[in-house]
């Protein structure tokens, strides 16, 4: 949908108010709206409905919304906004909510944790669950104590605390959804950046211990085999090359970083989160668990630990596009 909106979740959180900012900037990245998104609080919800219901003339129309006030406020003082933004206010509960606005919307944007959530969550409720079931992209930028701690580790060899810019493709050559790969892609163009592709391969048994390798970048020129590969790793390089090759004459543009390593791919995708831009993984709904609120191992991980924003990508409606 090209011209579908960036959505915003706000709820008047610090979380919250963090996804506010992802998404303006993401807006004016992309050219699109914003659309800033506030699910009444119960409390106005069931006045509404009983004014309704009493039909008294006397009683004021509508409550204060201290929430879609301090929203305002703060975008009025931003330095630079989308050429159309829209405030909208929802009933019902949040996730069912948002997921209905998700349905027009190019992807929703929303803090990792809400007003309500306890401290020692690192995702709250409603963002699983929007992240779990919406139509679009789902954006989860997360809260400000695990945004802190991304400069900590090494990253895959950038310095500390710096931002290597790219946006980080978790793949599974033969699963993971065109769509998913796309978004990737879009995201990486609009930014001027580069994709890096993380695969993870078995590391088969041996009777000594593995110690897990740093990761393999492979130059965008193509494959680079030097023959110090293991038989794994070099068919994980090659299955990689052949599964981006559509992508990558789609968006010649895109530099493409392709990196195998073993065992478990959402750990390595939490530790480029230290220095990425944007994570982006798809959401795997196990065949007999369709309609549930899976998501799948590797995108669940990441959701709750990864140190940058997330993007959880459904295999999108037919005819819909990311770009």
């Amino acid at each position: 949908m090209s011209n579908a909106p960036v959505v915003a979740a706000v709820d008047g959180s610090e979380h919250s108010l963090r996804a506010l900012e992802w998404a303006r900037t993401e807006a004016l990245r992309r050219t699109a709206a914003l659309v800033v998104a506030h699910v009444l609080p119960d409390s106005v919800q069931l006045y509404a409905a009983r004014r309704s219901s009493l039909a008294d003339p006397s009683q004021p129309d509508e409550q204060p919304d201290p929430v879609g006030e301090r929203v305002r406020d703060i975008l009025a003082g931003a330095a630079e906004l989308p050429a159309e933004v829209r405030y909208e206010s929802l009933e019902g509960s949040v996730p069912e909510a948002l997921r209905v606005i998700a349905e027009q919307a190019l992807m929703v944007v929303m803090g990792s944790r809400g007003r309500g959530g306890f401290a020692a969550l690192l995702l709250g409720s409603n963002s699983r669950a929007v992240a779990s079931s919406a139509v679009c992209p789902v954006v989860v930028v997360p809260h400000a104590e695990r945004s802190a701690g991304a400069g900590d580790g090494d990253g895959d060899g950038e310095g500390e605390g710096s931002s290597s810019g790219r946006v980080v493709l978790g793949l599974h050559a033969a699963e993971t959804a065109d769509d998913v790969v796309a978004f990737a892609f879009a995201e990486a163009a609009a930014r001027g950046t580069t994709v890096q592709v993380v695969s993870a391969y078995a590391i088969p048994p041996a009777p000594v211990m593995v110690v897990d390798a740093p990761f393999q970048v492979i130059p965008p020129e193509g494959l680079a085999d030097d023959g110090n590969a293991v038989p794994a790793e070099r068919e994980m390089l090659r299955s990689q090359t052949e599964r981006l090759a559509p992508f990558r004459a789609r968006w010649p543009q895109v530099p493409v970083e392709q990196a195998a390593v073993p065992g478990d791919a959402a750990e390595r995708l939490v530790t480029a989160s230290r220095s990425a831009d944007l994570v982006v993984v798809g959401r795997h709904h196990p065949r007999r668990s369709v309609g549930s609120l899976m998501i799948g191992s590797v995108a669940h991980a990441v959701l709750h630990h990864a140190h940058g924003p997330v993007a959880v990508v459904p295999t999108l409606p037919d005819g819909e596009d990311t770009d």
